[in-house]
């Protein structure tokens, strides 16, 4: 179906499923079916969608297309014009398109021999265009001349909701059979989980328990997993993410995250950075090979090239007010249990002593400490014993 176009009519069929949402709306891991019939058709090459649907369920059905497809709607009382269009602008040569006209899923890769005629078929386009002209009904129309389709092409109806679990099973390892096909190593097909719409260059590996929804990008030759969440979110090249949940982040190349990392949206990491075990960022840059080894939390700051952040680290940056920013400049150095209280500003190069707490700026190559002296009382515990010890 390379550069094909395919006509959807999405039905208000709640009256017949007794549900409040229609079936192509309903949602598997967390994507209508709408979106996922959609994202398998681009796969398969249709760039030009015609979406006949009533005008309650216009904003949410155009949210269920991939970006960069050609889409045009129109209303279920009245399509014929606008299709029409939609007809006679297509490729020259395109002679036949997919036009589907109920609720329907498409897995090529999953197929099954025989089945009942499915809610597709393969019309010709110059023969529907002519029907449009003599204003026949465009449903005796499919049903007289259409091709039909069925379960041997990849095209399963959806009769109801409780069909969603094991059409789901068919959803999930038609595309996870699509990323194999295309170079993407997956350890087990049962327990990962990848919406439609994710792309994962070739190269990559995913361990059981990855979960990668929404809009997300994931470069060539990344290791995902196991146990890993990653949301509307890109990955450059050669990332690594273990057992951690990353959303709304951009992450260059060459870089880890995890165990058990929480990057919160906003936060971009640059080529070699790491943010390792139990660390949490939210809206935080981390520049080129900066490292947060364990145990911090940075909200709301910049941390510089190179910079160093020790475990236990934390940015204070909200005082119930008011969210404020801490830099951290090149090649900074900050000790174990530094807190730094935003609005703050660590030069290049300087220093912060462990367990110090910082409310003033510390100036370009200088070491800040701010921390009682430590006392030492000798014989303290053999004068102070208890009786009983």
């Amino acid at each position: 179906m390379s550069d094909r176009s395919a006509v959807l009519f999405l039905l208000d069929d709640t009256c017949r499923t007794g549900s409040e949402t229609p079936l192509m709306l309903h949602r598997v891991l967390g994507v209508p079916l709408l979106g996922w019939l959609t994202h398998s058709l681009k796969r398969a090459g249709v760039g030009r969608f015609f979406l006949v649907c009533a005008p309650s369920l216009l904003t949410e059905a155009k949210a269920c297309f991939p970006a960069g497809v050609d889409l045009s709607t129109a209303s279920d009382e009245s399509p014929a014009d606008r299709l029409h269009v939609f007809l006679s602008t297509a490729e020259g040569d395109e002679r036949d398109l997919l036009v589907v006209t109920g609720p329907v899923i498409y897995t090529p890769l999953c197929r099954a021999e025989g089945g009942r005629r499915a809610n597709a078929c393969m019309v010709d386009r110059l023969a529907l265009m002519a029907a449009l002209d003599e204003t026949a009904p465009i449903g005796h129309f499919l049903r007289r001349t259409g091709e039909p389709t069925t379960a041997g092409d990849g095209f399963f109806n959806v009769d109801a909701p409780e069909a969603l679990p094991e059409l789901a099973k068919l959803l999930r390892r038609d595309l996870l059979l699509g990323l194999i096909r295309a170079g993407v190593e997956i350890w087990d097909v049962e327990h990962t989980y990848v919406a439609p719409g994710v792309g994962i260059g070739a190269g990559s590996v995913l361990l059981p328990g990855t979960v990668l929804q929404g809009r997300t990008t994931v470069g060539r030759d990344c290791v995902l997993g196991p146990n890993t969440r990653i949301i509307d979110s890109a990955l450059g090249d050669g990332c690594t993410v273990e057992q951690s949940r990353v959303e709304g982040c951009r992450l260059a190349g060459s870089l880890s995250v995890g165990p058990f990392a929480n990057l919160r949206p906003g936060t971009v990491m640059e080529t070699g950075a790491k943010a390792g075990a139990f660390v949490e960022l939210k809206n935080t840059n981390l520049g080129t090979d900066a490292r947060v080894p364990h145990l911090s939390y940075l909200g709301d700051a910049a941390v510089g090239a190179g910079a160093n952040v020790g475990c236990g680290t934390v940015t204070a940056n909200f005082d119930r007010v008011e969210k404020h920013f801490t830099v951290v400049e090149d090649g900074a150095f900050l000790g174990c249990n530094s807190t730094l209280v935003a609005p703050v500003n660590v030069g290049r190069g300087a220093y912060v002593g462990a367990g110090s707490v910082i409310t003033e700026d510390v100036p370009p190559q200088a070491l800040a400490i701010s921390r009682a002296r430590e006392q030492i009382k000798k014989e303290w515990a053999l004068k102070n014993k208890r009786a009983d010890s």
